[in-house]
């Protein structure tokens, strides 16, 4: 039985993706690294983005199977746009797991807000331009789309407003769980959009975990958040980045999830709707997801993406 505890290798005991081309974003660090090594280890022909390949190589020389490391800027469109165009095979499963989250900049010189372009805009390009390699071949195979969300969504609806945070005084944090919640809003409607071609979307909460993420917090933040407590241990509720990866890797490959999309997933299971029986750090708040704003943000990303592209 799989839960909290499941590290990403035991996912995929018994489990054969010979054949199989998995898309990870976001791979040389953390939870990207996790993913990677355990669908690597079932077989799966792997096409990782990473936004500096040298950094990419050294994390990933333990990976196995068949690997291809590709450079990668998520907040750059032209950069998604040929990292797109060296895919050319069928897609089995798309990872869209790259993410930041405090910055230096707030901005990009574009003026989109650096989370937004990077979390949401760059995965909905990506998605759009691999979608002739995920739909369904002659085989019947559809694809699987898997983005990383975050509990950080709770309680943070997008702005359709203010998605770039320029009216409002800017706060990265609430910026971040901005982004997350555009991830979710992602996958229902890509699924609703796509499900007739075998497309399928979920949306994962990954859980707590000390990663590449973090490395603009500075312990006092961490501690402030609860990662970390006064006496410099790690909360029980902080997971290990192969804990983290777990749900991803379970939404690439469970058999019970086939031709179903539009769920938010945690600790290998559907995510508990957020109230007494949850964690603060866990559970689906479903009041920031909406049919109406979902297609919104998607019409609105379709022409930020026109409007942006070079």
């Amino acid at each position: 039985m799989f839960g909290f505890h499941t590290e990403a290798a035991e996912v995929v005991r018994g489990i054969d993706l010979t054949g199989r081309q998995v898309v990870i974003t976001g791979a040389s660090s953390g939870i990207g690294v996790e993913t990677a090594r355990a669908l690597g280890s079932a077989g799966a022909d792997l096409v990782l983005g990473v936004r500096d390949v040298a950094k990419g190589e050294e994390a990933l020389g333990g990976v196995s199977g068949s690997v291809r490391l590709l450079q990668l800027d998520l907040s750059d469109l032209a950069s998604v746009a040929d990292f797109a165009a060296q895919i050319t095979a069928p897609v089995d499963v798309l990872i869209c797991n790259a993410g930041v989250s405090k910055t230096p900049d707030k901005h990009l010189a574009n003026g989109l807000d650096v989370r937004f372009a990077t979390n949401h805009l760059g995965h909905f390009h990506l998605a759009h331009l691999l979608k002739p390699q995920m739909a369904a071949n002659d085989l019947g195979r559809g694809a699987r789309i898997v983005v990383v969300s975050s509990a950080a969504h709770q309680g943070m609806p997008v702005r359709l407003d203010d998605l770039q945070w320029q009216s409002r005084e800017h706060f990265d944090g609430a910026a971040y769980a901005e982004s997350k919640s555009a991830n979710i809003l992602f996958a229902q409607e890509a699924t609703r959009r796509w499900r007739g071609g075998g497309i399928f979307a979920n949306a994962v909460l990954p859980g707590s975990s000390l990663t590449g993420l973090q490395r603009f917090h500075g312990e006092a933040l961490k501690r402030k958040i609860g990662f970390i407590h006064e006496d410099g241990s790690l909360d029980p509720r902080m997971k290990t980045a192969g804990q983290a990866a777990a749900t991803s890797v379970w939404a690439a490959t469970a058999a019970g999830l086939e031709g179903r999309g539009g769920l938010v997933l945690e600790d290998c299971g559907e995510a508990l709707p957020v109230g007494p029986e949850t964690h603060a750090w866990a559970g689906y708040d479903a009041s920031v997801a909406d049919p109406e704003t979902a297609r919104a943000l998607w019409e609105h990303s379709e022409e930020l993406v026109g409007q942006f592209l070079p």
